[in-house]
C-alpha cells in the first residue's frame, strides 16, 4: 500500500517533468520558424518600399527632364526672338539712313521753312495724334515697364505698338521707351539703336533730347567714351533749356572721356 502511494504521487512528477522538457525541446523549433517567417516579411516589405522609391525617383527624374527640355525651348525661342529683333532693328536704322541720304538738299531746306523750326534749328513735324484704341494699348505697356516691371513683355508690347501705329506721336515714345527697357535689361546693342532711331528719324520730337542723351548714356555704358561726349555736346548745342541739357552738361562737367 505505501509502495502504491509513492507511485501514484510520483508518476505526475514525471510525467510533468518530461512534459516540460518536450514542451522546452519543441519551442525553438516553433520560434525559429516564426522568427523565419517574420524575417522574410520584413524583408519583402522592404523590397516593396524600396521598388516603390525607385518608381518615385524614376517618375521624378522624367518630371525634371521634361522642365529641363521646356525651358531649353524657351531659352532658344528667347535667343531667336531676340536675335531677329536686333536684326529688325539694324534694318530699320540702316533704312532710315538710306532715306536721309537720299533726300535733296534743297528738299530738306523747304520741308524745314514750310514746317517751321525752333530756336535749334531743328524742324517741327505735327504727328498724328492717337486715337483712344492707340492710348490705351500704349497705357498697358507702361504699366508693364512702371508698375509691373515685366521687362521682356513689355518690350513684346512695345514691338507690336510699332507694328500697329507706325509714324504717330506715341510711336516715337514706343520706340524710345524701347531704348529704356533695353537699357535696364543691358542689352546695350539694342539700347542704342533704338534711341538712335529716335535721334536720326525724330529729332524734332519731345522725346528726341531725352533719347541723344540715353544714346550718349548708352555708348558711355559701351565703351564708346568720344561718341558718347560727342552726343552729351549735341544734346547741350541742339536742345538747350531741357533737362537732358542739363544732365549732358553735368555728364560734360564731370570730365568723362
Amino acid at each position: 500500500m505505501r509502495h502504491l502511494l509513492m507511485a501514484t504521487v510520483l508518476l505526475p512528477l514525471a510525467l510533468g517533468s518530461a512534459g516540460s522538457a518536450l514542451a522546452q525541446s519543441v519551442s525553438p523549433i516553433f520560434q525559429n520558424n516564426s522568427s523565419e517567417a517574420e524575417r522574410k516579411a520584413g524583408d519583402s516589405q522592404a523590397n516593396a518600399e524600396l521598388f516603390y522609391m525607385i518608381q518615385q525617383l524614376q517618375g521624378e527624374i522624367r518630371r525634371l527632364q521634361g522642365r529641363v527640355e521646356e525651358q531649353q525651348y524657351s531659352i532658344d525661342r528667347l535667343t531667336k526672338q531676340a536675335r531677329d529683333r536686333y536684326i529688325d532693328l539694324d534694318q530699320r536704322i540702316l533704312k532710315l539712313s538710306e532715306k536721309v541720304a537720299e533726300a535733296p538738299a534743297s528738299t530738306q531746306s523747304t520741308s524745314d521753312s514750310e514746317a517751321g523750326g525752333d530756336s535749334s534749328g531743328l524742324k517741327t513735324k505735327i504727328y498724328r495724334q492717337p486715337s483712344d484704341a492707340e492710348r490705351s494699348a500704349y497705357q498697358k505697356v507702361q504699366t508693364l515697364i512702371h508698375q509691373e516691371k515685366n521687362y521682356d513683355q513689355a518690350i513684346n508690347g512695345l514691338y507690336d505698338f510699332i507694328d500697329e501705329y507706325e509714324e504717330g506721336d506715341l510711336t516715337v515714345n514706343a520706340y524710345y521707351w524701347l531704348g529704356e527697357v533695353y537699357l535696364v535689361e543691358d542689352q546695350l546693342d539694342q539700347a542704342r539703336q533704338a534711341f538712335t532711331i529716335v535721334a536720326t528719324r525724330y529729332g524734332d520730337h519731345r522725346k528726341a533730347s531725352d533719347a541723344v542723351y540715353k544714346l550718349g548714356v548708352t555708348l558711355d555704358r559701351l565703351g564708346n567714351k568720344e561718341q558718347a561726349r560727342s552726343r552729351m555736346e549735341s544734346v547741350v548745342e541742339d536742345y538747350p533749356d531741357t533737362s537732358a541739357a542739363k544732365l549732358a552738361q553735368k555728364y560734360l562737367d564731370s570730365g568723362s572721356t
